[in-house]
């Protein structure tokens, strides 16, 4: 075994990795950038290797200095993770010639399975089910177009060496074929320097069911069940599970054999993921499953943690354990499925716009309470801490929470629980957007498939599960406990309303879905409250911890509430919810809301404008496209006007807020 191993990578799966190394006695080595010269990797490895500047092609993808990291500190192995170097064949490659030890499968098996079109020709000669379309090497777009008019629509453009929903388009109909191609080549040249793509038939009702497969040096290789990574937004993965809802046994050796098939048709050793798409004709038909190759991934997945939940094995072990030359620990007949697993993934973004990646700091980042890997419990896998920055040079993920259950409503209901003690505050996340998910009648009775979220938008965005009343209650009752706890017993502060004669009312101005809302508190023999047009209720309210129990008007609830400024974070077992608790002075005189320009969502890259000075304009019109966190983002016209002037270039690179262009009426 080694005793010393560098990895080359960062945030949650750096720190993923360093557990299981230094449970088994094997020192690490981290590197970091100057993003991350703080980062919670570094601290979590035995030494840490500065290799470059914070944009990952300047440290995280510079292999030559990775490799002089891991030859400086006496490192036997290097573990890249996944992302970045984890399936470059020519990184492997290196890794071998530096005298090092790769923890992954050989550079043979990366090139072979990372262009789409060749693994699926490889697959196919293998027995392999393949989606009909066309992965030849000829990219002359008529001919690409000539393919999808042929396979028939809707079908999908995909970048022969894309992943993780880079690179991808689905196209209705063949008038809007060529936009979306050169869109889909565009992000693929960007993302992985080849604008290669394949055409495929776009499967209906689609669930995407992935097997896990181990291979050794000795030519074993088993399966380790399916995963359900149905659940997507952009065609990246939003929750997975283990095993997949309605997977009959015969499915399950089905698949097995064709993954098991797949990997030793390239001499597979390590850690890999067979991705299908499985078509379903009704969501209580099992029978009728048929599944597809999509492509294999040649590296540890972001949802590796339900498999080793059901199954109770620690990958990474194993991946030291292959990679050292050992064989596999266990044989097929020996590997069991033990109860249900879900993993959602925590981001920073916003789901009520379209997603959109968020960046800033963790000012408040609390965790329901966790063990590694325990079965029946909760896990939470991450890289950062409270105070911690999320920026843009890297992708938006924050944690990843495992739950483990005996059934999957357990699961569900262990999942729920945990996402309502997940509080954090400084960035917009998806915390919310995930618990509608996971309550939603269609994913609770796992009708699943990739259009899931699309399909159940009516009750995934937009939610109010708190309401304006609770919220307000909430907010005010914490103000009342602060202030108490400020000025101590001084008896104007107390709670009770004790005053010296008559009744006193005081307002609150606040603010909520943006709109302003006024609220009176009448202090006599009880507190009284009226929040808007609501009626006056008596509000009570009792400290537990850092929380308080309010009851109002027919409610009672647990609540938490964070303080960011004048936002107020109010956090309770049936959601979260903003509301602001405004000082009127500070916004006298400010001007009203400004018009004609238009601006950054966040940091990034300009890519293209697609109107110049003088274009007139209808609203909803794309204007420009920009490029931050890995996805490219269309600024749309927020009304009817005309272009008055471009402030920025193509290539330049843009702070949040900055903007972009003047738009006159």
């Amino acid at each position: 075994m080694f005793k010393k191993i560098l990895i080359a990578n960062r945030g949650e799966i750096a720190c993923r990795v360093a557990v299981t190394a230094r449970r088994m006695g094997i020192q690490t080595v981290a590197v970091y950038s100057d993003a991350d010269a703080g980062a919670k990797h570094v601290q979590a490895c035995d030494e840490a290797v500065h290799v470059g500047g914070s944009a990952p092609k300047d440290s995280y993808l510079r292999w030559e200095r990775i490799l002089e990291a891991a030859k400086a500190t006496g490192a036997e192995a290097v573990h890249p993770g996944y992302g970045f170097l984890s399936e470059n064949e020519d990184f492997a490659k290196a890794c071998a010639a530096a005298g090092l030890v790769f923890i992954g499968p050989p550079a043979s098996a990366i090139l072979a399975m990372g262009l789409k079109a060749e693994s699926k020709r490889l697959m196919e000669s293998a027995g392999v089910p393949l989606v009909p379309g066309y992965h030849g090497a000829d990219q002359d777009p008529a001919l690409l177009q000539g393919e999808a008019d042929r396979i028939g629509y809707p079908a999908l453009i995909k970048a022969s060496a894309g992943g993780g929903g880079k690179g991808m388009r689905v196209v209705e109909k063949s008038e809007d074929f060529a936009a979306a191609l050169a869109s889909c080549k565009r992000e693929a040249i960007n993302s992985f320097g080849s604008d290669a793509v394949l055409i495929e038939k776009y499967v209906q009702r689609p669930r995407h069911i992935e097997i896990q497969v181990f291979g050794d040096t000795q030519g074993n290789c088993v399966y380790l069940f399916e995963r359900d990574c149905s659940v997507q937004r952009r065609h990246q993965k939003v929750l997975e599970e283990a095993p997949a809802p309605g997977m009959t046994e015969a499915l399950r050796a089905q698949m097995g054999a064709a993954a098991v098939a797949a990997a030793k048709a390239v001499n597979y050793v390590g850690a890999g993921t067979v991705e299908f798409i499985v078509e379903q004709t009704a969501y209580d038909q099992p029978e009728s499953m048929k599944f597809y190759f999509m492509e294999m991934n040649t590296r540890l997945q972001v949802e590796h943690p339900v498999t080793e939940a059901i199954t109770g094995l620690d990958l990474v072990e194993w991946q030291l354990r292959v990679a050292s030359g050992e064989p596999l620990p266990l044989g097929q007949d020996q590997i069991r499925i033990q109860g249900h697993a879900i993993e959602a993934r925590i981001c920073a973004e916003n789901p009520d716009n379209n997603f959109l990646p968020a960046t800033g700091t963790l000012q408040v980042y609390r965790k329901p309470q966790a063990a590694s890997f325990e079965r029946g419990t909760t896990r939470i896998d991450d890289g950062v801490r409270e105070g911690d920055t999320i920026s843009p040079f890297y992708d938006s993920m924050v944690a990843k929470l495992i739950v483990h259950g005996d059934t999957r409503e357990q699961a569900l209901a262990r999942l729920d629980t945990a996402l309502a003690q997940t509080h954090i505050v400084g960035l917009n996340t998806n915390v919310q957007f995930l618990r509608h998910v996971v309550r939603s009648y269609a994913f609770a009775k796992a009708q699943l498939d990739t259009a899931l979220i699309q399909r159940e938008s009516a009750v995934l965005f937009k939610q109010d599960p708190v309401g304006l009343q609770a919220a307000a209650a909430a907010v005010i009752a914490d103000a009342l406990r602060s202030e108490a706890a400020a000025q101590g017993a001084d008896p104007f502060s107390r709670r009770d309303g004790w005053q010296s004669h008559g009744t006193t009312r005081r307002r609150f101005e606040l603010e909520y879905d943006g709109q302003p809302v006024r609220a009176v508190l009448t202090y006599g023999p009880e507190l009284l409250l009226q929040v808007g047009e609501g009626a006056e209720a008596a509000l009570q309210f009792t400290p537990q911890g850092d929380g308080l129990w309010v009851q109002f008007n027919g409610q009672r609830i647990h609540s938490t509430v964070h303080a960011q400024g004048e936002l107020r974070h109010v956090f309770t077992p049936q959601g979260a919810a903003r509301i602001s608790l405004l000082d009127p002075l500070a916004h006298a005189g400010e001007a009203a809301q400004e018009g004609g320009r238009l601006t950054a969502p966040m940091p990034g890259k300009v890519v293209s404008f697609a109107v110049k000075a003088g274009d007139k304009v209808k609203a909803g019109q794309p204007l420009a496209v920009m490029e931050a966190m890995k996805m490219e983002h269309t600024i749309s016209a927020p009304k009817d006007g005309t272009v008055a002037e471009l402030l920025y270039a193509p290539g330049d690179q843009v702070t949040e807020g900055a903007e972009l262009l003047k738009l006159a009426a």
